[in-house]
Parts: structure tokens; C-alpha cells; sequence
């Protein structure tokens, strides 16, 4: 029997953001940069590679580290960090990693003959005459490449623009010639920053960061993350250089603008910067992006969700949810874990994570984990306060009579169990004070059908939750 596909979708200790899929194969390969848990900045662990069958987006393999950041010459004493990678295959048949250090503008590649093999330092995105991109007069700062290849040339795509930074025009596009490396074609402008968004019809979604490029049916979709920092959006051109018109927003990691369930401008989660892609696997279409954890921005976790691309090209924003690449709803039966909790929140809606200072002092719920970095184990839900609800969502549910939690900490109070966020309460659990996991369980009847479900806790103190069991 095949696993259920969940969000994140790979193991709760595991932080692989700025996700970028490919096909190779028979199997789905993501690309990332790697997160600490508990860390203080961005990316501070080496490239690893996860893979999965194409028809079974449940079963993620881990396929070791590819490229430790002490390889690069520029880095060997491991000092800078390894920011959001891309791969692509090269006219030779081979992968080609192109990644930016967090202390240079420049581009480097690595290089393999598998898709998850260990990778080897290749050289510098350069032009002619050996100038590296990045270091010639005129150029900007090189970050976060996305790359394509075809018919024996690659398109290079970097840029990484603050808001209010007019020295910075926008995503840039670069050609490189078959050796991956030398540039045939200079830096052109294809995507505009916020200073030089009006009448481009990017206004208020103008680009900020996370280039990433895919061809679909004929047409070129630059998908990238926005001023706005917690969407991805995406635009579309007829060829690799543009013009390329926006579309709109794919996902949110807070949920914003979504309006089928709740007001457009309601944060549903705790939103941070965003970077991802799509990819079209076994059939079907779907975007990879990531949510932030433990209450800061440097713990992020990827996550999937199914996309559709209509007839006219555009793509509808789709909505967080815990099924994720699942194909349908979760079934309504049996034990899942707090931590893929879609919907988090308390009383202080906001669309950013909490602050990184005192925990014990922040107002907000937040996914974390007991064991230290790169340690298997099972992530939770700390820091629910009253007020603070977790979100699940979709449940096939059939005859659910009794629903069981698990909780620990020094709190009294209650959940109280929806299926909508606003609804109606369909039944509450006591809880009790404890300082190891115990279980409490309630008669609570879940009506027949596709449901979302919502815990909220009501009392005193504070709780953590480990999951969540249906029964008939």
C-alpha cells in the first residue's frame, strides 16, 4: 500500500527550502538549499537530494549530500553559505549545479553524471574573456540562479532586488554556450524591481528574489518571488527573453489573497520569504515552495501542492493544505501528526513568523521539534496559547465518532474542534496538565464528507501537540 502524501512532504526533521523539482527518469529529484533546525541564519548546511517514484509521491528518499560548501575554491574553509541551487542537463548528458555563496556575486557550477550523485566544482559563470558575471563593469549582483537548457544553450536566470533599492532593475537573463560556463549572450533585464514596476503591469507584485524558469507547452513561465516576499508568482513569455506578461500568484506561505475559504486579506499562517517551482509529475502539475518553522525564518520546510494549468495558461492560486501531492484528501480514520498543520494562528493574526528572541515571551504558535539538527524524530505544535488554533485540511471522513489528541505542558483548558475556522464548535476535549505526552480523547461526531478540521484551544498556560487521531 502506497504512503499517504503529506505536507511538508518530507520527514518533520528535515528543512529543505526553495525547492526546485525535476523528472529524471522514472523519479521526482528536488533541489535546495538545506536549513539548520535551530539555526541563526540562512542555508547553513550542505546541499543533500531527496528523491521519489513518480507515482508515489508519498515515498521520499534521501539521497545523501551532493556537495558540501567547502568545495567551492572560494570557499574552502566552509565560512560562506550554499544559497537556493538549480540543476540542469547539460548538451553533454550531464547535471550541472548552478549556485550563488553567500559572500560573493558571482556563479558557480558544480557538476555529475547522475542526478544525485556527488557533485564536482566545474567553474565560474564568466564571459570570454574570463571576467567572472558578477565582477565586470556594469553588472549587477548575481543570486538565486534559475537555469534551462536547450537546443545546446542555457538560460541563466539571477537577480535579487529589495524593495527600494533602484540600483537593481530586476531578473535578469543570461545565455551560456555549451561548455555551461561562458557567457554568448549578455545580461538582459526580463522581470522589473519595485522602482521600476509602474505600467508593467507587475505593480504591487514587482520582482524581489528566487528566479526559477520552466517551458510548458510551448510557452516560458518565470516564476519568481515578489516584493511581497511570501508569495511566489509567475509570469509568461513566447520566448526565453521575454516580454513576459505577469500572471498572478501561485501560493502564498500565509495564505493571503485566497478568499474560498476566509476573507483574501487573512493571514491563515506564519509567512516568510518564498522561493519554488513548478513541475508537471506522472500527469498532473504541481508547485513546490516552503513555510517557515520553530518561529523564525531559518528553519523552512518544503511543501507541494497540486496546481492546474488552464487552457489559456494561467494558473489560479491554490490554497496551503495538509494533503498536499496526495492526489485528494487524507483519510478520515487513524493518527496524524500536529506538525502538518496547514492553518496556524492565534488571536495576532500575522503574515510573518514570530520574533526570534525569547520564545517563552511570543504570542505565536510554532512548528518545531525536541531532538537537535539533522536527527531523526517527530516534530509538534509548541506555544499554543489560548486563542491559537492549528488547521488540517482535507479529510475524507466517514462515520468519525470519537477524535483523540495528544498534548503535554502547563495549560487547563480545551480544544474545541471545527470544520470550519469560524464555525460552528462540533465538540470539545479536556485537557489536562501534564509535563510528558498524554493522550485525551472525546465522543465528537465529524459529519460525512470532505472536511477541514481546527482545534482551538481555549484556557489557561500553554500546550504543545504532537497529533491528532480519528475514530470510528
Amino acid at each position: 500500500m502506497k504512503k499517504q502524501a503529506l505536507n511538508p512532504y518530507l520527514p518533520s526533521w528535515e528543512y529543505i527550502p526553495d525547492g526546485e523539482p525535476y523528472v529524471f527518469g522514472d523519479r521526482v529529484y528536488v533541489y535546495g538549499s538545506h536549513d539548520r533546525f535551530g539555526g541563526y541564519a540562512y542555508c547553513q548546511n550542505d546541499y543533500v537530494c531527496w528523491s521519489a517514484p513518480v507515482n508515489d509521491l508519498g515515498d521520499w528518499r534521501y539521497e545523501g549530500v551532493i556537495y558540501p560548501r567547502s568545495a567551492d575554491p572560494l570557499n574552502q574553509d566552509g565560512d560562506m553559505l550554499l544559497f537556493a541551487p538549480d540543476v540542469t542537463v547539460g548538451p553533454d548528458g550531464r547535471y550541472y549545479l548552478y549556485y550563488v555563496l553567500d559572500g560573493v556575486s558571482v556563479v558557480s557550477v558544480a557538476v555529475c553524471d547522475t542526478p544525485a550523485g556527488r557533485y564536482q566544482f566545474y567553474g565560474y559563470v564568466h564571459y570570454e574573456d574570463g571576467t567572472r558575471l558578477g565582477e565586470a563593469e556594469g553588472d549587477e549582483p548575481q543570486f538565486d540562479p534559475g537555469v534551462l537548457t536547450e537546443e545546446g544553450r542555457t538560460c541563466l536566470y539571477t537577480g535579487f532586488c529589495m524593495p527600494n533599492d533602484a540600483e537593481r532593475h530586476g531578473s535578469m537573463v543570461t545565455v551560456l554556450g555549451e561548455d555551461m560556463l561562458t557567457i554568448v549572450r549578455k545580461p538582459e533585464f526580463v522581470v522589473p524591481s519595485k522602482p521600476y514596476e509602474k505600467g508593467t503591469g507587475y505593480e504591487g507584485h514587482a520582482f524581489f528574489e528566487a528566479s526559477s524558469i520552466r517551458k510548458v507547452r510551448g510557452r516560458y513561465y518565470f516564476i519568481y518571488s515578489s516584493v511581497l516576499s511570501h508569495e511566489l508568482c509567475y509570469a509568461t513569455a513566447d520566448s526565453p527573453f521575454g516580454p513576459f506578461r505577469y500572471g498572478g500568484t501561485i501560493v502564498s506561505n500565509c495564505d493571503l489573497f485566497i478568499d474560498s475559504y476566509k476573507p483574501a486579506e487573512r493571514p491563515m499562517f506564519y509567512g516568510g520569504n518564498n522561493h519554488g517551482s513548478i513541475i508537471e509529475i506522472n500527469g498532473a502539475w504541481y508547485i513546490f515552495y516552503h513555510r517557515h518553522t520553530n518561529g523564525t525564518n531559518y528553519s523552512r520546510q518544503g511543501c507541494i501542492e497540486r496546481i492546474e494549468i488552464l487552457e489559456d495558461g494561467s494558473i489560479p492560486q491554490v490554497q496551503m493544505t495538509s494533503c498536499g501531492a496526495n492526489g485528494g484528501p487524507l483519510k478520515g480514520e487513524g493518527e496524524y501528526p500536529a506538525y502538518i498543520a496547514c492553518n496556524l494562528y492565534c488571536g495576532d493574526a500575522a503574515t510573518t513568523v514570530g520574533a526570534p528572541g525569547d520564545w517563552m515571551d511570543c504570542r505565536f504558535p510554532r512548528i518545531t521539534q525536541d531532538q537537535p539538527d539533522n536527527v531523526e524524530g517527530q516534530g509538534y505544535i509548541a506555544n499554543m496559547r489560548p486563542g491559537a488554533v492549528a488547521g488540517f485540511k482535507y479529510f475524507d471522513c466517514r462515520g468519525v465518532k470519537r477524535i483523540a489528541v495528544r498534548t503535554r505542558g502547563g495549560a487547563r483548558g480545551s480544544f474545541h474542534v471545527k470544520t470550519r475556522w469560524d464555525g460552528e464548535i462540533l465538540g470539545t476535549i479536556e485537557l489536562g496538565r501534564n509535563n510528558e505526552w498524554k493522550t485525551y480523547e472525546a465522543d465528537i461526531t465529524v459529519p460525512d464528507g470532505i472536511q477541514e478540521l481546527y482545534f482551538e484551544f481555549a484556557g489557561t498556560g500553554k500546550l504543545s501537540f504532537a497529533s491528532f487521531e480519528l475514530r470510528k
